[in-house]
């Protein structure tokens, strides 16, 4: 019961902060709808609206975006893993590429939607499920890719592939397993698809894969691939590698965005 009247406390402290927009509010059930105000109409300006979603201890939830437009940079969706505090903040969301299905590690889930005071878009719908301990969620499809496998309980398996004229980067097999202290997770991230004979791009998200190209076979000669990997203000980036092997003095990787960039 203390946790419950503190979400509600934490609640009514956003609903005051909303300028008078009526949106938001705590969510409960197995299942529900998440629409921004005025969806599918268009949102309003100076938007500010908290829901939070709570289920059973033992329980967590996962959040699929069916529609998402938002004025990119401005409008933003914020996810909480968790109450809605700055140490729980779990990824920002804006533009119009559809996010992939989210899984919170606990009881709790919350989305945070502020708009600033000029343009808006279609908004979004979000559809939430509480999943019990022993499933691991959809993990979503991937841009231009193809998911076989539709059960997601630990020990069940999925397999990634992509359409024509695109190559796979990382596990294409992902496997449910169990996972101390969150119950089940997938054991890797999902992977993305890149047009065939170009390499490099631009990744957003808490975790992702990257791959030379045609890993694990050998790659190109007289390849030239960037990566850009964009996290939040204040976030930092870890990088660990699981494979590596270069011909030595000829081929080389560089990272930058450090205090010195550091060749490999």
């Amino acid at each position: 019961m203390g946790t419950l009247k503190q979400i509600l406390l934490l609640f009514a402290g956003f609903v005051a902060a909303a300028h008078g927009q009526t949106c938001g509010g705590l969510v409960q059930g197995l299942n529900g709808t998440i629409e921004s105000p005025g969806f599918p109409h268009g949102y309003p300006n100076y938007a500010n609206c908290t829901w939070i979603i709570v289920t059973g201890e033992r329980n967590r939830i996962q959040l699929s975006f069916h529609i998402f437009a938002l004025e990119e940079d401005f409008d933003i969706v914020s996810i909480y893993d968790g109450q809605p505090q700055p140490g729980n903040l779990k990824m920002r969301l804006s533009g119009f590429m559809l996010p992939s299905p989210i899984v919170s590690s606990g009881s709790i889930l919350a989305l945070w939607f502020t708009t600033d005071f000029a343009v808006s878009a279609q908004g979004f719908k979000a559809i939430y499920e509480v999943l019990p301990s022993h499933t691991c969620g959809n993990p979503g499809l991937i841009p231009r890719g193809i998911i076989h496998g539709t059960r997601y309980n630990v020990g069940d398996k999925i397999r990634y592939s992509c359409v024509m004229g695109y190559v796979l980067e990382g596990h294409a097999l992902l496997t449910c397993i169990v996972s101390p202290g969150s119950g089940a997770s997938w054991d890797f991230p999902a992977p993305f698809c890149r047009a065939e004979g170009s390499c490099g791009g631009t990744l957003r998200g808490t975790t992702g894969t990257i791959s030379s190209p045609h890993f694990p076979s050998e790659y190109d000669n007289n390849a030239d691939c960037t990566w850009s990997i964009l996290a939040e203000p204040g976030d930092t980036i870890a990088l660990v590698f699981t494979d590596f092997q270069l011909e030595d003095r000829y081929d080389f990787l560089e990272i930058s965005g450090t205090e010195a960039p550091s060749i490999w």
